[in-house]
């Protein structure tokens, strides 16, 4: 619907945004729900709407509850969000609040991609399956650069690499969680899940410990003892170097499997954090990418600002950096409910 202001309200895992978008895509910073302009509804986006969710809806006392028992599956982000909302609603109690999925956007991923080869009861009665995240910002950089065969690299706290064919999710990097993937900031991405079995078994770490770990003390962090990028380019120290050689090395292998997924390439987004704010991880990700065709203007790189085409004019696959807009995604999707 049309002419309606929405107060977006995104807790990430690392952050807290506010913003009054307007039906034009236009928005306002909201410095806390307390100075909240005038708004015809609140939009939340919740990382993970598991099953049951894969449309956007208006929260309810029940629709609540349902939510909070997603909360394990995602706790970095699912969390912050649930308190986010029932602060908001408390706040504005007269204003429909609308949750607004990231894994709605993977919905269209086919069975080969969706599915693990795990035991039948895993997957028909526990529900184990790929979920895919980021979703908002996947649509929104689909949006930008609409070309067939697109991989979208959303590279902030949290690190994903996503294979948009026409428009629609196909694979993607995270899975049942957030968890899965590339190497984050402070999350470790895919290993073998036979050290988890191993530290588990021999007594090294207890469950809750090696979450805590997995989640908060792994990725840059546990390499290098950090997940700032800028501290880690300016560093000379070997665990730094090493720390973006592994984060690059599998992003780019990443982006090859979606190349693979789509059955071609013909463009390839980096936003989010990292993506739009580091010119040095970029050059190295695209480096490593030369085979499939990707050649960057490096002058073009360096000088970047989203959202702005960084390929030279010879290269077969085009390069783009965009500024990553949930907020205009999930005000979209919240009217669609209003």
């Amino acid at each position: 619907m049309a002419g309606l202001t929405i107060l977006v309200v995104n807790a990430g895992s690392t952050s807290l945004k506010l913003s009054a978008v307007e039906d034009d895509d236009s928005a306002d910073v909201v410095t806390s729900l307390a100075e909240a302009p005038e708004v015809t509804a609140v939009a939340h986006r919740v990382v993970h709407g598991g099953s049951r969710f894969r449309e956007p809806v208006v929260v309810d006392d029940e629709v609540r509850r349902e939510l909070e028992t997603l909360t394990e599956l995602a706790p970095l982000h699912n969390t912050p969000a649930l308190r986010a909302l029932d602060e908001a609603r408390r706040m504005l109690p007269a204003l429909p609040h609308v949750a607004v999925f990231d894994t709605a956007f993977h919905a269209t991923l086919p069975l080969e991609a969706a599915t693990y080869a795990v035991p039948r009861r895993w997957r028909e009665e526990w529900g184990i399956r790929r979920y895919g995240f980021h979703g908002l910002s996947v649509a929104w950089s689909a949006e930008r650069v609409p070309v067939d065969h697109l991989v979208v690299c959303h590279l902030g706290g949290g690190c994903s690499v996503t294979a948009v064919l026409k428009g629609r999710s196909v694979d993607t990097t995270m899975g049942f969680s957030p968890l899965e993937g590339v190497p984050m900031g402070t999350r470790s991405g895919s290993i073998d899940p036979e050290i988890t079995l191993y530290l588990l078994r021999h007594g090294l770490l207890e469950l809750d410990e090696l979450e805590r770990q997995l989640e908060h003390e792994s990725g840059l962090t546990g390499l290098a003892g950090t997940d700032r990028v800028r501290e880690l380019e300016a560093s000379e120290e070997p665990e730094a170097r090493l720390a973006l050689a592994v984060f690059s090395h599998r992003v780019a292998a990443a982006v090859a499997a979606m190349a693979a997924a789509l059955g071609g390439l013909d463009a390839v987004v980096f936003t989010a954090g990292i993506g739009e704010g580091s010119a040095p991880i970029r050059i190295d990700i695209c480096r490593r990418l030369g085979f499939l065709g990707l050649e960057l203007d490096e002058r073009a790189n360096a000088a970047a600002e989203p959202d702005a085409e960084l390929a030279t004019i010879e290269s077969p696959v085009r390069v783009w950096v965009v500024h990553a807009r949930e907020d205009v995604v999930a005000a979209r999707a919240a009217r669609t409910v209003l």
